[in-house]
């Protein structure tokens, strides 16, 4: 149920607080699910220290921008200081020319401290864009080496939270709370001075207030803290459901699921509405009462310095300077109150981008690995073990051997082991026992790159970049000619459905290819593999988004372009598997049958049984498919006939 606004009969609000509660212990638990909102240190030098790494190349601005703020602040603890003059120097005296005198240094101040404020803005403001812009290339590239295991365990919504939101808080701690803490600390400690100067008695009286000022601040601090990062959190899960529901609005429809995403969304849009009235409320408590401290040191300093002014103790003016003194000297109190919660929100975030930063691959080169020499092909899987797990094996004493030039098909049940296989072989995951090698070099002795450039990869889930569809099939190898690019999809059947698109090869595939088919990004991905020349081709299911039809016209491209390319394919349907030089069987990490098609059904064993059994399957679509045809040529063939007649 969600929260109402409304009192009952009996002048409480019982059911509404018993709705928050429920829906705040929904939220707790979502949560709870996560560990981005760690709380942290208000303030931690370790991590001070390293965001001020970033600011080294920026240096010179640095430093010009504390100039700037220093002038700002003697020129803004002026002022007040050249208003009392001009009163007791030119008004009360009768001198035009002080009066001229002191009123035009508070001009020249007012404008002075309006520039240097100008510029001292402008300058962190490019510093802050600068070094953020930084922080998410460092971020970006870092991610980038990270491996495969880590991108399993790491949601994307958490990543984009890094690269945006927590990135962005560093932003504006670096623009504004920088020098604007220097500033308030400086101003604060100039106008205490110039109050002790002018008058000692009337500082005293000022600062009397503080014991009031000192609990109102440590009240606020500590609430405050954890009412802004409640309201942090609950934004956060608002973004993560709104990237999911919209991510994932073709479920939503399809299972009808349009009231509960919303309710949903009432339970979290609440209880952020919640989370921002207690932090409103605070401000409303906090703010006000720094105003009314300052309006009471006002009040005090005013009947205090009026009794001395009556006693020829202390100038009009010097009163006057007071009272403009009072009103800046609470100023930069609530701007550091105000600072408290950027530092706060500030060491939260950096804490997590520099845990992020910290994080070694877990599969690196190694120190004296040399570059892949161009391969001929032969793979060599020597009594291969790996698991994901600690302790939990998903293949066991792999045996396998592929010669240059030859075609070894993968087979087996959910779960076999088959695409580990291929990720072992593309080094997406080290071994855990035994070895991989290529023509005779270990997999762990070579680098990463000059591996993976031998390769052509074409996984079972299709992904293409938002741009045309030359720009995706020219990712397999960004040189490429226009007219390689043609040629490439020439050779896997994709040139002719490109041909009958409005643009032809510029045409946008959108957002994951979201304007082509499923079958037409499959084909898509194949000229982009094969657009790189690999000397090792592998296939993971890659006909399984494509109708029957449609996988002719790859099979007989491919069947052309993996001659002279060592392949390993993962396949189901029966096309891509009968041809194959090698056919290995796997069951639950082991090896158990090996060889051609013939040799596997002679045996009549594990092969022969999926053999059979996906055969008795295909027959029975393609006969089904017949009978449609038929009924369908019956149908024409009796409309032909009624319009003869």
């Amino acid at each position: 149920m969600l929260l109402r606004f409304r009192q009952g009969k009996d002048g409480r609000f019982g059911i509404e607080a018993q709705d928050r509660q429920a829906r705040e212990d929904r939220i707790a638990r979502l949560l709870g699910q996560d560990d981005d909102e760690l709380l942290g240190k208000a303030y931690d030098g370790r991590l001070v220290r390293r965001i001020a790494g970033y600011l080294s190349p920026y240096q010179r601005r640095l430093v010009t921008a504390i100039i700037l703020m220093i002038i700002s602040s003697l020129l803004g603890v002026a002022g007040p200081y050249f208003v009392g003059r001009a009163f007791d120097d030119g008004i009360r005296a009768g001198e035009f020319s002080a009066l001229r005198w002191w009123s035009a240094l508070f001009i020249i101040a007012a404008v002075g401290e309006w520039f240097t404020n100008r510029w001292r803005i402008a300058l962190m403001a490019y510093v802050g864009t600068k070094v953020v812009a930084d922080f998410r290339s460092h971020l970006f590239r870092h991610l980038h080496t990270l491996t495969l295991r880590f991108h399993n365990n790491y949601s994307v919504g958490r990543l984009m939270s890094r690269l945006i939101s927590d990135v962005g808080v560093l932003q504006d701690f670096i623009t504004w709370s920088i020098t604007g803490l220097f500033r308030s600390v400086f101003s604060l400690t100039g106008i205490i001075i110039a109050m002790l100067f002018l008058n000692w008695q009337l500082a005293l009286t000022t600062f009397a207030v503080l014991p009031l000022m000192a609990l109102l601040t440590n009240y606020w601090r500590v609430r405050v803290r954890e009412a802004y990062r409640a309201t942090r959190q609950r934004l956060s899960l608002i973004n993560g459901f709104l990237n999911e529901s919209i991510s994932g609005i073709r479920v939503t429809k399809s299972f009808t699921r349009e009231p509960l995403n919303a309710q949903h969304m009432d339970d979290l849009n609440h209880s952020y509405f919640d989370a921002n009235v207690d932090a409103t409320r605070l401000a409303a408590i906090f703010f006000p009462g720094v105003d009314f401290m300052g309006s009471l040191a006002t009040a005090l300093v005013v009947g205090v310095g009026g009794w001395l002014v009556l006693g020829d103790l202390l100038t009009t003016g010097t009163l006057i300077a007071f009272v403009l003194y009072i009103r800046r000297f609470f100023e930069p109190i609530r701007e550091l109150a105000q600072r408290y919660n950027v530092f706060q929100a500030t060491m939260a975030a950096s804490e997590r981008v520099f845990n992020l930063l910290d994080r070694e691959p877990d599969l690196q080169d190694a120190p004296d690995a040399a570059a892949l020499p161009p391969i001929a092909g032969r793979v060599t899987f020597d009594q291969v073990e790996f698991g994901y797990n600690d302790g939990e094996l998903v293949l066991h004493g792999v045996n396998l051997t592929a010669e240059p030039g030859q075609r070894i098909a993968l087979v087996g049940e959910t779960g076999a082991g088959k695409s580990t296989i291929i990720r072992l072989l593309a080094r997406f995951f080290d071994v855990t026992g035994g070895a991989i090698a290529i023509d005779g070099y270990d997999l762990r002795q070579v680098t990463q790159a000059s591996l993976r450039s031998q390769l052509g990869i074409v996984l079972q889930d299709t992904f293409l970049f938002a741009g045309s569809i030359a720009d995706n099939i020219r990712y397999g190898r960004l040189d490429a000619a226009d007219a390689d690019i043609i040629a490439a999809a020439q050779a896997v059947g994709a040139h002719e459905f490109i041909g009958k698109l409005p643009d032809g090869y510029q045409t946008e595939v959108g957002e994951n290819g979201v304007n082509l088919s499923v079958g037409q990004r499959q084909i898509v991905s194949f000229a982009r593999a094969l657009l790189a020349d690999p000397r090792i081709l592998i296939l993971d299911e890659a006909t399984s988004s494509v109708d029957t039809t449609t996988e002719k016209v790859i099979q007989q491209a491919l069947d052309r372009l993996m001659a002279g390319r060592t392949s390993f394919v993962i396949a189901h349907r029966l096309s891509t598997i009968v041809n194959a030089d090698q056919i290995v069987v796997l069951d639950h990490g082991r090896i158990v049958e090996q060889g051609t098609h013939q040799e596997l059904l002679a045996k009549r064993g594990r092969y022969f049984n999926l053999y059979t059994m996906q055969w008795a399957n295909e027959q029975s679509t393609i006969n089904n498919q017949q009978s449609t045809n038929n009924n369908q040529q019956s149908t024409n063939n009796n409309q032909q006939l009624t319009v003869d007649c």
